[in-house]
């Protein structure tokens, strides 16, 4: 029986190093951000590269979510969905999902808007997906009767097996510290806009260490921090 996780995140998280912590678990196979050709496709939002992830996914809601619930690639006992809250902009949420194990990777807003700066050059606040991550967040807490696991990606930089470890836990799978390290370069699981936006995950091999102060921001991305902030704070108090 395979486990599905389904990790919701926000963009500029560290969600592929994540994704890549997984995979070099030999238990487990990844899925990069299935929904984002049906999120272009039906938002039209300007991306970097979007034609080409278009052309290159299926972009049926529906049949996305299919392939998501149905069989492991591989066959493999675990399954790890990496999944960008704001890409969730058609028929399918969360609720879509009953059973998957569900966790939330967040980060502080000024870093996603600062990181996203260097990748494109217009962001709203629903780019962030924060406070879609909160609502789907108090939707499986109700669902389950209790939260489900929280990361926050700056714990996860100060104390890599630490939090990981608890996340397996929380999981109810085995903690492996062979999530610790990974091989350089993409990964065959990557969607075709890692090469505009993996430039820095690729030349990794673990994770990095803990950021500096947090930056300051331009007026206008300030202002797209600030509107993130109260749902940000709200799910970090759930923070393993």
């Amino acid at each position: 029986m395979t486990i599905r996780i389904a990790m919701w995140s926000g963009p500029r998280n560290l969600s592929t190093a994540m994704m890549r912590s997984f995979s070099a678990r030999a238990d487990c196979e990844v899925t990069d951000e299935p929904f984002y050709g049906a999120y272009l496709r039906q938002t039209g939002d300007p991306q970097p590269m979007a034609d080409a992830v278009v052309a290159a996914m299926d972009c049926d809601w529906q049949s996305v979510a299919r392939a998501m619930r149905g069989p492991a690639p591989g066959g493999a006992s675990i399954w790890y969905q990496k999944h960008m809250s704001h890409h969730m902009e058609g028929p399918v949420s969360i609720a879509d999902f009953p059973d998957h194990r569900h966790a939330f990777l967040i980060r502080d807003p000024v870093r996603v808007a600062a990181s996203y700066a260097g990748k494109r050059t217009a962001i709203r606040p629903e780019h962030l997906g924060t406070a879609r991550q909160r609502a789907y967040f108090e939707a499986e807490a109700d669902r389950l009767g209790h939260a489900p696991p929280v990361i926050d990606s700056a714990d996860v930089l100060a104390d890599p097996s630490g939090v990981l470890s608890r996340l397996c836990h929380a999981l109810g799978i085995p903690w492996d510290p062979a999530m610790l390290h990974w091989a350089k370069g993409p990964h065959p699981r990557d969607g075709v806009w890692g090469a505009h936006w993996y430039d820095a995950v690729n030349a990794s091999t673990s994770f990095g260490p803990p950021p500096p102060e947090p930056p300051v921001l331009v007026p206008e991305y300030a202002v797209v921090a600030e509107v993130c902030r109260e749902d940000y704070y709200a799910l970090k108090r759930h923070a393993l």
